[in-house]
């Protein structure tokens, strides 16, 4: 029997009420498209290279989700999932992709972009249009991007901006984060709005960049405090500032001024004291955290120790940190090797072994881009000071084509932990799950057909980027998108290129209170209960 979602009614009530509120409106296509598996004598062979995410969870692990194997169809209809089945019958007027020897995947989440970003007296090259036309040539349906205002600046302000500079030119769904830049009474309400009447319900807080987007610890410990309360997750740049700016100083007078200086400058133990900073701050509060690019042994580490502690702390790595080390910022060619320049800096082969196995183990369990891409006159506005490159990789259409060789092709991760770390398990700590992150019944018709077989070889010369320098040129991928939907719609084939238009992104919502804040309610009656106790021994 055939089944068919009403495209305007979300199956989730929750979810379905914020879309309601911000206006959120299905797609107008009417098209269908179904992604076709195999009928032949291969059928059990082409059958398990078909993935579909299943919404059980495996009891007592976090973040994993029993996928199976089937040999189905998924028949997508005005933008969302209507069936799984196995032989859909298929009807005139219906475009189908055929997927056998594919697997068929929830479309990526990016959840840290910089599109058009001011930053370092430039922006961004990559703006909404170019961003989104990497995301989906490579495999991600949905990006998040963080609004940064001046130190000064109105948040709502922000967002006025960035919902300006994105209207119309998004060929896949985004979202965005706030950017706590500086603390008062004024910056407490408009993040009260942007939560209740926006849907921004995660900001970020920089503990690095001092005299610019640095916070003290008390603004830290006070935007925590409210984000807990309007059930925001607050998100965190882990350097220590103070650390980062004295170190840079002393480098600089050493003689060192070229691109090689910016990994010298920001050792690990300066992020490692930060992860342990905010960390505690959270435990403090009793609220969750999301600690962006880790980039070293010793902050996975420090995040280890505060989740064996019982801190709800989400940790992410990016796909620079897993595939390049820091002798790249010493490469001869000033131009590449300041194209290596970000913010926690490349650091050693170990390292990148060590986010590997924290991911592995559990500890990071979400990848982002931290796509932020400069050309190379931006970058040479730091030619005789390493401290004034523009920090920026790029890294949204590479994201998935690299973890799925480094981590899946080299046996460190199955693939069902390459959907999840690349889609499933940012939509959940970003409440955007199960509309997105799922090939499920009322979902969103985001997928990407991945062929294990295609070889992709990263270059400037075919990415979508307006960047002329790709960090990752040359890297040889076996595995990548064929084919990516969007809203139900196609909207790249490995063949033909990009499909879509720059008008089929929509803005996301995302409702307060999302799963990483499942536990602190019982951990603040743990807490009173324990305060009470011991004031009672104290009578």
């Amino acid at each position: 029997m055939k089944m068919i979602v009403d495209a305007e009614r979300s199956p989730w009530p929750r979810i379905g009420a914020v879309a309601g509120k911000f206006g959120w409106e299905a797609p107008a296509t009417k098209s269908k498209i179904v992604t076709k598996s195999c009928s032949d004598d291969l059928a059990m062979r082409i059958a398990s290279r078909l993935l579909f995410l299943l919404t059980e969870e495996i009891p007592g692990v976090s973040h994993i989700f029993v996928v199976e194997n089937h040999h189905s169809d998924v028949l997508c209809d005005n933008g969302v999932i209507v069936q799984i089945a196995e032989n859909i019958p298929i009807r005139d007027g219906w475009e189908v992709v055929d997927a056998q020897g594919m697997f068929v995947m929830p479309g990526g989440i990016d959840p840290h972009v910089h599109l058009d970003m001011p930053f370092m007296g430039t922006h961004s090259i990559d703006d909404f249009e170019s961003g989104t036309r990497c995301a989906i040539a490579g495999g991600t349906t949905h990006v998040i991007d963080f609004m940064i205002p001046p130190r000064t600046g109105s948040l709502l302000e922000t967002y006025r901006q960035w919902a300006e500079k994105s209207q119309g030119k998004a060929y896949c769904d985004y979202g965005f984060h706030a950017c706590v830049t500086a603390w008062n009474d004024k910056v407490a309400k408009e993040l009260a709005v942007l939560a209740r009447e926006h849907g921004v319900t995660s900001c970020k807080h920089f503990l690095a960049y001092k005299g610019s987007l640095m916070l003290a610890a008390p603004e830290v410990i006070a935007s925590f405090t409210l984000c807990k309360q309007l059930g925001i997750l607050p998100m965190v740049h882990a350097e220590d500032g103070e650390m980062v700016a004295h170190q840079q100083r002393v480098i600089f007078e050493s003689g060192i001024h070229g691109p090689e200086g910016h990994p010298l400058s920001r050792p690990p133990p300066m992020e490692a004291l930060a992860v342990r900073m905010s960390t505690s701050f959270a435990e403090l509060v009793n609220c969750p955290i999301y600690i962006v690019h880790n980039s070293c042994r010793e902050a996975a580490l420090e995040i280890r120790i505060a989740q064996e502690r019982g801190v709800r702390v989400i940790g992410e790595v990016i796909v620079a940190h897993l595939m390049r080390d820091r002798s790249a910022c010493s490469d001869p060619d000033w131009d590449l090797a300041a194209a290596h320049v970000l913010s926690p800096p490349l650091r050693a082969p170990e390292d990148m072994q060590a986010l590997w196995a924290a991911l592995q183990a559990g500890t990071l369990t979400v990848t982002g881009s931290d796509h932020c891409a400069f050309t190379r006159a931006q970058k040479r506005a730091g030619k005789e000071d390493f401290r004034l490159i523009p920090n920026g990789m790029l890294g949204i259409e590479e994201r998935m084509l690299a973890i799925w060789e480094r981590g899946v092709n080299s046996g460190r991760i199955s693939r069902e932990e390459f959907v999840n770390m690349t889609s499933t398990a940012a939509a959940r700590v970003f409440n955007l799950y199960p509309r997105k992150g799922a090939v499920a019944v009322g979902s969103d018709a985001d997928l990407v057909v991945w062929d294990p077989a295609l070889e992709r070889v990263i270059s400037a010369r075919t990415h979508q980027s307006r960047a002329e320098i790709n960090p990752l040129e040359g890297t040889r991928c076996l595995g990548a998108p064929s084919v990516t939907i969007v809203g139900g719609r196609l909207a790249y084939h490995h063949l033909r290129g990009v499909l879509a238009r720059p008008d089929w992104g929509r803005y996301v919502p995302r409702p307060a209170f999302g799963s990483a804040f499942s536990l602190v309610p019982r951990r603040d009656t743990v807490i009173q209960e324990e305060r009470a106790r011991m004031a009672a021994l104290r009578a």
